[in-house]
């Protein structure tokens, strides 16, 4: 007998009983999560929405209490959409990928604008919204409006991936896991299903040592029955992650004050708050060179060590230098005083300060 054919035999390929399974399980097992509804009652299509873009690239425990503050400051789309945009991005500081904070806020917006504070149901219309890609418009087409579509993350890939023993690698795999995965989306219970296949990858089907002894759907797993479950999703080899370096000045005003500046409205960290820094760069910076560079005069020290944060897309180093200055020093023109502001230490929390820059005032503080 062939491999094929002995796959064939113990190997029950996936369809409607393994939905069947996988949503028997959903109803003992699912997860109990602050914006999900109960069993029964009908899905509220904005905190679906907030959820599912809080939620990219970022866990349920991060998002937990960031999705309850949001909920009780902004209830309704309506009442985001009339925020302030720099209220927003301070309440979303520490969730990263602030992009997504300014999309959330243009979004809510838009419903507004558009469609009178009712989200459209299609994942067509989802999809033609600030913010809300291919991924985001299935879910919340599937989750809030009951819709037969199929949104694919991170874990649903990885159970399709050793459902169906796809052995290409990822990214180039996706375009069939998503194949895969809505021949299996079924005409009922779709948001069920997919919220089913979002807990199966995060609770069971995990990238290392999945439990396969206590999986609903076991016998239908490809993977499992050649014993590679282990090695799916197969990944791409990474390229290194590029480096960038920079100088950062923290200046604390005789009354605790710290000097901060509004970074600009396009590009990384837009329109959130930073401690001035150097341009970040490929070459690590010369210290006679980076003190040309600072925002006011004083009496700049280096900080003992160096603040490493990691990007998407690089990892940057930064050298931090500290001056005490008086409350009334002035910002020299080139660091754009117009930008900058002092806040007091203990107002940080109230703005819109990345965390990045938030290591960087915790590394640089006298005591620290």
């Amino acid at each position: 007998m062939t491999a094929a054919a002995r796959l064939q035999h113990i190997w029950p390929a996936p369809g409607p009983g393994t939905v069947a399974s996988l949503l028997d399980w959903y109803e003992r097992e699912r997860r109990d999560l602050p914006w999900r509804m109960a069993p029964g009652e009908v899905a509220d299509p904005y905190r679906v929405w907030l959820s599912e873009i809080m939620l990219q690239q970022t866990t349920v425990k991060t998002v937990t209490p960031y999705y309850l503050k949001f909920l009780v400051r902004w209830p309704d789309v309506a009442a985001l959409a009339a925020a302030d945009l720099d209220d927003v991005l301070a309440a979303w500081a520490g969730l990263g990928y602030y992009s997504r904070a300014r999309n959330l806020h243009a979004c809510a917006r838009a419903v507004v604008e558009q469609y009178g504070g009712q989200f459209p149901d299609t994942e067509a219309a989802l999809g033609e919204l600030p913010g809300i890609g291919p991924y985001t418009a299935a879910a919340i087409a599937a989750i809030a409006f009951g819709r037969r579509a199929t949104p694919v993350d991170g874990n649903i890939e990885r159970v399709i991936a050793r459902l169906f023993a796809v052995a290409e690698p990822v990214p180039g795999a996706k375009a069939e896991l998503k194949r895969l995965a809505a021949t299996l989306t079924p005409k009922k219970r779709a948001g069920d299903y997919a919220q089913a296949m979002m807990d199966l990858g995060a609770s069971i089907c995990t990238p290392r040592r999945p439990s396969c002894l206590v999986c609903p759907i076991e016998r239908h797993c490809a993977a499992h029955a050649m014993a590679i479950e282990a090695s799916l999703p197969a990944r791409a080899v990474k390229k290194p992650r590029p480096e960038r370096f920079g100088t950062a000045f923290l200046a604390i005003s005789e009354g605790g004050r710290i000097l901060l500046r509004q970074r600009p409205p396009t590009g990384l960290l837009a329109s959130m708050l930073e401690v001035p820094s150097t341009e970040w760069t490929e070459m690590r910076p010369v210290a006679k060179e980076a003190l040309r560079r600072t925002p006011l005069r004083g009496d700049w020290w280096p900080v003992v060590g160096s603040v490493v944060h990691v990007f998407t897309h690089f990892r940057l180093e930064l050298t931090v230098y500290r001056a005490l200055v008086r409350d009334e020093a002035v910002v020299d023109l080139w660091a754009e005083p117009e930008r900058c502001r002092w806040v007091h230490r203990r107002d940080l929390d109230d703005v819109a300060l990345p965390s990045v820059m938030r290591k960087i005032i915790a590394h640089g503080m006298p005591g620290a």
